[in-house]
């Protein structure tokens, strides 16, 4: 009797996990779908962490309501030793997308210990190519002034980006005068992080990109990839395998391209997974593990760590398929 008592339990066990992990698969697969950052935020705000964030600064960079900008900082006890800054560009195609939509990206990105800037910029129509530049550099500008008078690190700022916001802080690192129209200084920016990052997609294909980019004279102008250079901060290229909206090969182009001339990147890949997944990956409850987060973090503390005056962050030109 205790024997089939026990092997029913067992059973009932077994099942239940059996629909937890069915739900959680529905629910990737819908929240995939659905293609919403704000979704994605609503849902990952309802999952504890182990270290809180809290809001340090929020300003209107500009007139257009889409020109604004937030600090996020880990909360808990201060140190003497500043926090790294994370300036995190949200994706949308250029024409939606906001900053608090992304909240969830602090919270991860606080676990680890970093501040996180969350911007936003200029959407399509008034957005068009260089507005989303130009706003993105502004917004960099100030999140480095918010950051300095929160005990926040502003020596050595990764720049990340999923999707179109990808695009820009790519071109915020390749092309030189966008940061310093800005007067932001290159050397203030110790790397970049690419998820889904579009670096080479002239002719444009989709109804985005041509009304985002379609009016500039010259294409090419509009190519991470044409600003291909040796001597610019290190980069991390982030990409699935399966995503149909910016295909992976933007990342292996850049990446063989930087590499040709001498520079610093390194290039993961992430079999089957899709344009949605890969940010999905920095919330709860999809972290599938940590396999985008873990590497994410790793770099950004490489590439901030002070370096000695005798040597650089060093980033090894690899490729990573998972």
């Amino acid at each position: 009797m205790n024997r089939r008592r026990a092997k029913r339990w067992i059973m009932g066990v077994a099942f239940a996990f059996g629909l937890l992990a069915l739900a959680a698969f529905g629910l990737w697969r819908w929240a995939e779908a659905q293609g919403s950052a704000a979704t994605l935020e609503w849902v990952d705000a309802r999952f504890p962490r182990s270290t809180a964030v809290s809001l340090a600064a929020r300003a209107q960079y500009g007139t257009d309501p889409a020109q604004r900008a937030e600090l996020w900082v880990p909360a808990g006890e201060s140190t003497d030793q500043a926090k790294p800054l994370v300036v995190f560009v949200h994706g949308g195609g250029w024409h939606s997308g906001a900053p608090e939509d992304y909240r969830f990206v602090a919270r991860t990105l606080g676990e680890a210990g970093f501040a996180t800037a969350l911007v936003g910029y200029r959407l399509v129509p008034d957005g068009r190519y260089p507005a989303m530049l130009q706003d993105t550099a502004a917004a960099i500008a100030w999140a480095r002034k918010a950051a300095a008078g929160n005990g926040v690190a502003t020596d050595r700022i990764v720049l990340a980006g999923h999707s179109a916001g990808a695009y820009n802080v790519l071109m915020m690192t390749l092309d030189p005068r966008w940061l310093a129209a800005a007067g932001v200084p290159e050397s203030a920016i110790g790397g970049t992080i690419s998820l889904a990052g579009p670096a080479d997609f002239y002719p444009f294909t989709s109804d985005s990109a041509r009304n985002a980019l379609g009016h500039v004279d010259d294409p090419a102008t509009t190519q991470p990839i044409t600003f291909a250079r040796g001597d610019a901060p290190p980069l991390l290229l982030m990409h699935g395998t399966a995503d149909t909206v910016v295909r992976v090969r933007n990342a292996r182009r850049l990446a063989a391209a930087v590499e040709a001339r001498g520079g610093r990147v390194e290039e993961r890949e992430y079999e089957g997974m899709g344009h949605a997944g890969i940010i999905m990956a920095l919330s709860k409850p999809f972290a599938q593990g940590g396999i985008v987060r873990e590497p994410l973090i790793d770099f950004a503390r490489r590439v901030t760590a002070p370096a000695s005056p005798a040597e650089s962050p060093s980033v090894p030109v690899q490729r990573e398929t998972r």
